[in-house]
């Protein structure tokens, strides 16, 4: 019984160390993606003088969210990397950024009533979700304990 356990937690140790060599280089990959996000947008900044002004605002909104989005995909990376999980609400709140960036992009566009409405329904659920993933988080439970 006792090789057995031996056994065990070497290949939990290795499957540990395995995981966190390849967040690390999830991470260094997310922050590249970061700095490539922000040059583009510094670079859409010369749509400010060439196009319209509705145009280019639109364009580097998108762009701005697009690299917040990211960033929060980097904050569940680090989370889990000093965690050991992932939280619900980072993930939620990657989704809500991904959504309304979305939202943005189709701004001046004309949507059908149906789409604005499932984008509508889907926003206030994700938020709904959020409240009850913070209001009966794990944490919280072992604080009242």
């Amino acid at each position: 019984m006792w090789k057995e356990d031996v056994i065990d937690l070497k290949i939990t140790r290795f499957f540990e160390y395995s995981a966190r060599v390849m967040l690390s280089l999830l991470i260094v990959a997310i922050l590249c993606t970061v700095l490539a996000g922000i040059c583009w947008t510094f670079y859409d900044l010369r749509l400010v003088f060439r196009q319209d002004i509705q145009v280019a605002i639109r364009a580097l909104l998108v762009d701005m969210l697009t690299v917040l989005a990211v960033v929060e995909v980097f904050r569940t990376a680090l989370a889990y990397f000093t965690e050991g999980r992932v939280k619900v609400t980072y993930i939620i709140d990657t989704v809500m950024v991904t959504v309304l960036t979305e939202v943005m992009a189709f701004w001046y566009k004309d949507m059908e009533w149906e789409e604005l409405g499932m984008v509508i329904a889907l926003v206030l659920s994700l938020a709904l979700i959020r409240i009850f993933a913070v209001r009966f988080s794990p944490r919280r439970f072992r604080e009242e304990l």
